[in-house]
């Protein structure tokens, strides 16, 4: 599914580090490596800008050197992504125009995972294909709506063909439009599916996504989440910068974990699934930080979400 924080790594940039409280004091367990280019991106704020001081002030809580910082916005705003006022940590940085849709998470495919966890999203038993034949002289906008269905969580079943179990009709279609390309694109809903010899729902799934690889993820968010909900739920008050912190290395998880999630239901997932338990001591993560959270210039990221987590954990 697409990944709740925008942007990817940068070789040099990756840094896997246990942040520090200004104290001194090690703010959880279980490291968690973030890019510089991932830090940016889960800096901006709602009205699309990010305080340069504020991003150095966590970057350097995280072990990263103002140079990795200085080196990456240089990239960002070279490569058009933003746009630059000011200089070093008096600088505000403006997400431009034309990159501001990809800033923007996937918020309804959280919406839906957290459905599926209170078992408010059954399957139907209903599988999902879709074909597509693209001319080679569209070869662009037949890789783009190829990586658009596998990040839905589409899976090959041979050439220009892939399924899924959710329905993602409406989404598939609305890309092949604006790519010009949906005179090509076939669509197709049935109970019955046989890969080979084999049509056992349980099996198909676990034969065309890595569920274990996926599982993997999730438990090492389970294990992130709840090193950060032990600091949350400590005493004393948490300063605006190591709350920033928690945020980004939450949501720097959250997006390893999600990203390769095609979010099956889970009448076709192993039991127990890590899935749903990752997302649940999430959520209650997110309950601390808003709670504690001061409403100066909050995360555009954490506000997304606000509503999804006050719909999980505020029933």
């Amino acid at each position: 599914m697409s990944p709740p924080v925008a942007g990817g790594s940068t070789t040099g940039e990756r840094r896997s580090a246990v942040p520090e409280r200004e104290d001194g004091a090690p703010v959880g367990g279980e490291a968690v490596e973030i890019s510089t280019r991932t830090l940016v991106h889960g800096m901006v704020r709602e009205d699309a800008t990010v305080d340069a001081g504020e991003l150095y002030a966590v970057a350097n809580a995280l072990g990263m050197s103002d140079q990795q910082v200085r080196l990456c916005v240089k990239r960002l705003v070279g490569e058009g992504s933003f746009s630059q006022e000011g200089r070093g940590r008096k600088a505000l940085l403006r997400v431009t125009a034309d990159a501001w849709l990809s800033f923007t998470p996937a918020v309804e495919f959280v919406r839906h995972a957290f459905r599926q966890d209170r078992g408010l999203a059954p399957w139907d038993g209903s599988w999902h294909l879709v074909a597509f034949a693209v001319p080679e002289s569209a070869r662009a906008a037949r890789d783009s709506l190829r990586e658009t269905i596998l990040r839905l969580g589409g899976a090959p079943l041979q050439g220009g063909l892939y399924v899924s179990a959710n329905a993602w009709e409406d989404l598939v279609e609305a890309r092949a439009r604006q790519l010009d390309v949906a005179d090509g694109v076939t669509y197709v809903v049935s109970p019955h599916l046989r890969v080979g010899g084999e049509s056992d729902p349980h099996a198909l799934a676990a034969s065309l996504w890595p569920l274990e690889e996926i599982a993997e993820r999730h438990r090492r968010l389970v294990a992130v989440s709840r090193a950060r909900l032990a600091r949350l739920q400590g005493p004393g008050d948490l300063s605006r910068t190591e709350r920033l912190t928690i945020e980004i290395e939450l949501a720097s998880e959250f997006t390893r974990a999600m990203d390769p999630d095609p979010l099956l239901p889970a009448e076709l997932l192993p039991r127990p699934w890590p899935g749903a338990e990752a997302r649940d001591v999430l959520a209650r993560c997110w309950s601390h930080l808003l709670r504690r959270d001061d409403d100066a210039s909050p995360t555009l990221l954490f506000r997304l979400y606000a509503d999804v987590v006050r719909e999980v954990v505020l029933p």
